[in-house]
């Protein structure tokens, strides 16, 4: 592993763990095990390291997504992997992190709502209609109503943590709860058969 992609891979660790305002570069360099001088050889200062590794978390998701998408043999089993993708993503993620990246990191913001925007708001949409045409989702439900609905809800939970969160839950346990709900609110008869079942596989594996 090259020395910039060490540096960002550890400085992610950290920054799930404590969040991006708390992390200094004295702290990084401290969990390197290296020094400051060599980290501004790679990086200009700390936002410029928050940029680039968004960036990369980033087009990493979008490579799940995609992935997510082509081996689900349907609809419902789409969003059973973006479960399971979701639980990966935020366990580990201290819910501060959506805010400081917010207050503090502007261009690292502004590139994760585009994505949230462009990417994740393309595969909401082709999800509802893949599940229409299988006949697994309602046909009468408005798909760029619920998809923006989605959106919305995705962009409350990462931009306001606290309101659902309440010290009582992880971003994690309300993430997949609001995504049950989702699902069940779009899929008719067949479509809760499948839900079933998926949700039998997951509890027997």
């Amino acid at each position: 592993m090259e020395v910039k992609e060490y540096i960002v891979e550890e400085s992610d660790k950290l920054f799930c763990q404590f969040g991006f305002k708390s992390v200094t570069m004295d702290d990084i360099a401290k969990h390197l095990g290296m020094s400051k001088k060599t980290i501004y050889q790679h990086f200009s200062d700390k936002d410029e390291l928050v940029n680039i590794l968004i960036k990369d978390k980033l087009g990493a998701q979008k490579f799940v997504m995609d992935a997510c998408a082509a081996k689900a043999k349907d609809a419902v089993e789409e969003l059973f992997f973006a479960i399971t993708n979701i639980h990966e993503l935020l366990s580990n993620m201290n819910p501060k992190l959506f805010y400081d990246l917010q207050k503090y990191h502007p261009k690292a913001w502004l590139a994760f709502k585009g994505f949230k925007e462009e990417n994740l708001g393309k595969c909401i949409q082709a999800n509802l209609e893949r599940g229409i045409k299988e006949g697994l989702y309602r046909s009468e439900i408005k798909t760029d109503i619920l998809g923006q609905m989605r959106l919305e809800q995705v962009d409350l939970l990462f931009s306001q943590p606290n309101n659902y969160t309440a010290n009582k839950y992880s971003i994690t346990q309300v993430m997949l709860e609001i995504t049950e709900h989702f699902l069940y609110g779009i899929c008719n008869a067949k479509g809760l058969e499948k839900i079933n079942y998926y949700k039998n596989q997951a509890t027997q594996s």
